[in-house]
């Protein structure tokens, strides 16, 4: 195991390097001169020269490179030209947010998705089964933009249960904090929970076949034992891959669901720093979220091992 995790650590180097020459180079492509954006509508030359010396915009895009990588390693992710801010900062003050309405969302993903996928796949070809399976579909195929306004239309303007947007800090008020953000939570959960069940139910189906459970059976333990221990800890390994990635999405910031809900996370940064051709924190924030990406996949094959003693040789 330690070999395993050793091995996956030095690829995690060259990987982010690849990623962070990538991030750089694309955000290039995008139209428009930031340093035009920044001057505003009389665009001064002497401005614009100012805002290119300073943003190092007016050196060859190797030089910005090693100026952006070096401050990366230092824990200097750039300053916001719009903001006038560092980067690091304001993902510090994002990702909070988007990191609360990611572990909600992944509670409700999980929470629903694994234990509807054991019993579609015990209850194979019975109504239990075609029930499961029709609402996974229904997860999968609503549209979180519409499945937000009708639960803000439902809990907000006719019952008036929760707040219809805003964002409260757990820290400041954490009822509060659940009644903004379980809305946007459920959401984001449901989408990812028809998957999460889909893939639950396809494992638990193979493994229920397989010469070990029938041995387990054959032995006289009781179902429950056969279906928990033998049956869903061998299935697992495809849902922590999935569930791995999942989360990553959520933490890349669910775009749709904080615009609806005026949730302040790493979608709406992101958002608003391609339309304002900010660069440095465009960088920063996929750059974290890329390296976030890379430490799940690491965390994933240690669970793998984790779940699957055979995996551990």
């Amino acid at each position: 195991m330690f070999t395993l995790i050793t091995k996956r650590l030095i690829q995690l180097i060259p990987t982010i390097f690849f990623v962070s020459v990538l991030i750089f180079l694309l955000q290039q492509l995008l139209p428009g001169d930031p340093a035009l954006v920044m001057a505003g509508e009389e665009k001064d030359p002497e401005v614009i020269e100012q805002i290119r010396k300073r943003y190092r915009l007016d050196q060859p895009l190797p030089i910005q490179y090693l100026a952006w990588i070096g401050g990366v390693f230092r824990g200097d992710l750039g300053e916001s030209m719009r903001l006038s801010e560092p980067v690091s900062t304001l993902v510090a003050q994002k990702l909070p947010v988007t990191v609360q309405l990611a572990v909600m969302a992944m509670i409700f993903t999980l929470g629903i998705g694994i234990p509807a996928g054991i019993i579609s796949a015990v209850k194979k070809d019975t109504a239990w089964d075609y029930v499961v399976n029709v609402v996974a579909l229904w997860g999968i195929s609503t549209p979180n933009f519409w499945l937000g306004i009708m639960l803000i239309f439902l809990f907000s303007v006719q019952l008036g249960w929760l707040p219809a947007s805003g964002y409260v800090s757990p820290f400041e008020d954490f009822r509060a904090s659940m009644a903004a953000t379980i809305m946007p939570a459920f959401v984001l959960g449901n989408s990812f929970a028809g998957v999460i069940m889909r893939h639950t139910r396809a494992a638990m189906l193979q493994v229920m076949e397989s010469d070990y459970v029938r041995t387990a059976r054959a032995k006289g333990l009781d179902e429950r034992t056969v279906i928990l221990k033998h049956g869903l800890r061998n299935a697992l390994t495809p849902v922590i891959t999935l569930g791995a990635l999942e989360f990553g999405t959520l933490l890349s910031g669910a775009v749709l669901t904080e615009q609806i809900f005026s949730i302040p996370g790493f979608g709406k940064l992101i958002v608003d720093a391609v339309f304002n051709r900010d660069y440095a924190v465009v960088q920063g924030v996929v750059l974290v979220t890329a390296t976030t990406y890379i430490v799940l996949n690491l965390l994933a094959d240690i669970g793998y091992i984790l779940a699957n003693p055979r995996l551990r040789t």
